[in-house]
């Protein structure tokens, strides 16, 4: 007999968790490091002290990752721009991959932003679990890759972040037309 896995929810992160889900979110990248064989500070990952002031942005929306009532991951979503919407983070934690959480979670975000037309994320390069899932499991396409010869530049100001050795990936969303002929998703 097989069991219905559980629903798994977003909840909006109460401004008095955010050092709770700043530590979670080190945590989870630091096992992403570990399951590549890589040291920690070999690679970069985002610290609680770098994604802090992102928190606290006008800009993204913040969630819990809640699944049978206990908070299971996070993610921080960016704002809609002419139709496209970035992933900022996304984590789930250390010890509860494999189980379907972060594809059900996905589809959680997916189904609280129905206005995106194209979702973007990046993920490093040494993240083999992350590529798969973002790709086999999300949907998401791979567009284009960071490196020393292909830097990242930074919108606007034309700095450059680089180099940083990731992925840039990009997930359309289907338009489906209606009976009248109207398009929708």
């Amino acid at each position: 007999m097989t069991s219905t896995p559980s629903p798994v929810r977003l909840a909006e992160l109460d401004p008095t968790e955010r050092s709770q889900w700043l530590a979670r979110m080190e945590d989870a990248f630091t096992a992403g490091l570990h399951d590549a064989g890589i040291a920690p500070g070999e690679e970069p990952i985002p610290t609680a002290a770098e994604m802090e002031p992102e928190l606290r942005s006008p800009d993204v929306s913040t969630f819990q990752i809640v699944c049978d009532d206990e908070i299971v991951g996070g993610a921080m979503i960016g704002a809609n721009h002419a139709g496209r919407r970035r992933l900022e983070l996304f984590f789930i934690d250390a010890g509860r991959h494999g189980g379907g959480i972060g594809a059900r979670a996905w589809a959680a975000i997916e189904a609280r932003y129905p206005d995106t037309d194209v979702w973007e994320t990046d993920t490093p390069y040494f993240d083999q679990r992350n590529v798969h899932f973002y790709i086999n499991r999300c949907g998401f396409q791979a567009v284009e890759f960071f490196h020393p010869g292909h830097q990242r530049e930074e919108e606007g100001d034309g700095d450059h972040q680089g180099p940083d050795r990731s992925f840039r990936f990009e997930k359309r969303m289907p338009r489906i037309a209606d009976g009248a002929g109207r398009i929708e998703r």
